[in-house]
């Protein structure tokens, strides 16, 4: 399985070659934000988007914020793939997200509470719910086959990307969109987070709240956007001379079934779900030379996944967290950070954790903390979420 297409929106850039762009030069998302009854918070939102200039203004308007990210990810995709010569009924998408449309959500409760029952928008449900995201895609490109929304909370880009495989595997589709869309900063889903403790309230500049694996880690930043691959057998990608991105080698998933929202502390799940990659791949751990770490700058889910990583037998890998750049874009994180992950493939750099001042050393991980030159021919992508939800993702070079 390989990756021909690739497209991303995020805060700190639109477009494949934009996104790298900014990884390699170390540029941050994040600023401060006002939310509406929340306040000032530090997070890395989207700036704009031109759903109306590509889509029109009526397909536009019948889409959330997050289906406007998603459908722009997925045309980024398409375009970078060429012709793919597929029939639209051979052709789905996989498209996770957790939060659903936040913002027709929040403006259907405050024109309810407000101005009362008759100035709710009769299209709040099905803008609003989780599939909001995967119907924009699948209507404004025309999709016809099997489609679906994936919501295990933070691994659901990396189990979306992973579903869309086992269905080209299995012969149902002939390529497959997959990754994941969020659009998040929003009052009812920032006051959630913060509430629970889950956001960096550190009150350092923007650009430097986000600190995976360091010792001062505090929180998440949290992030938008939109990740989305383009994924298609081998042979027929070479045989229509498309240009492979990186190939699709393993996927694993596995479950901690503990607490509600912490890891488990061993970091005994995430390392089966990477084992369970590995033996999908036939790969031996001591091949992958990268791990792009899902590490989102809390204290008990970054010691949980130096620890899997280790266990897993991957302590010698180089290790980066670009959610120190763009932030926990949530739902899309999977998607967007596979993007990441393929960049030394493509760009032969690896990308830096930034704000990795004073890493914890227990275990000791290869940090990377500045951009590093590097060639690599296998990465492994992590991807954990609330619930104990673990997904890895294996690419390998594709040339």
């Amino acid at each position: 399985m390989v990756i021909t297409g690739a497209g991303v929106v995020s805060s700190i850039g639109t477009g494949l070659d934009s996104f790298w762009d900014a990884l390699a030069a170390g540029s941050s998302g994040a600023r401060l934000v006002d939310v509406p009854e929340v306040g000032a918070v530090t997070a890395c939102p989207v700036n704009g988007d031109d759903a109306v200039e590509r889509f029109g203004r009526r397909a536009a308007h019948r889409m959330d914020r997050v289906g406007r990210l998603a459908a722009i990810a997925a045309a980024e995709a398409i375009e970078r793939a060429g012709e793919h010569g597929v029939e639209s009924e051979r052709i789905g998408a996989v498209v996770a997200n957790i939060h659903g449309g936040a913002d027709t959500m929040y403006a259907a409760s405050v024109a309810l509470l407000q101005r009362g029952l008759d100035r709710v928008s009769p299209l709040v449900v099905p803008l609003g719910l989780p599939n909001s995201a995967v119907a924009a895609v699948t209507r404004v490109h025309g999709l016809r086959g099997p489609s679906s929304v994936v919501t295990t909370a933070c691994a659901a880009g990396s189990d979306a990307i992973g579903l869309a495989v086992l269905l080209i595997r299995a012969g149902r589709a002939d390529a497959m969109l997959a990754g994941g869309a969020e659009a998040a900063v929003s009052s009812f889903v920032v006051a959630g987070y913060r509430r629970l403790g889950a956001l960096s309230t550190s009150g350092r500049p923007a650009s430097e709240a986000s600190r995976p694996f360091d010792r001062a880690r505090d929180g998440f930043v949290m992030g938008e956007g939109a990740g989305i691959l383009f994924l298609e057998e081998r042979d027929r990608a070479i045989a229509r001379g498309a240009r492979i991105l990186a190939e699709v080698l393993g996927y694993g998933s596995s479950c901690d079934a503990g607490h509600l929202t912490d890891p488990d502390p061993t970091g005994a799940g995430p390392a089966r779900a990477i084992r369970i990659a590995l033996d999908d791949a036939r790969l031996d751990p001591r091949l992958v030379g990268h791990v792009n770490a899902h590490a989102t700058s809390t204290p008990a889910g970054d010691a949980a996944e130096a620890r899997a990583i280790d266990a897993a037998g991957l302590a010698g890998a180089a290790v980066s967290a670009t959610k120190s750049l763009h932030g926990h874009t949530l739902g899309a994180a999977g998607g967007i950070e596979a993007i990441a992950a393929i960049m030394p493939f493509v760009r032969g750099v690896i990308p830096a954790t930034a704000n990795l001042v004073d890493p914890v050393a227990d275990p000791a991980l290869d940090h990377v903390r500045s951009t590093r030159r590097a060639t690599v021919d296998v990465v492994l992508s992590n991807s954990f979420g609330f619930g104990g939800h673990n997904a890895a993702l294996l690419f390998g070079r594709g040339g």
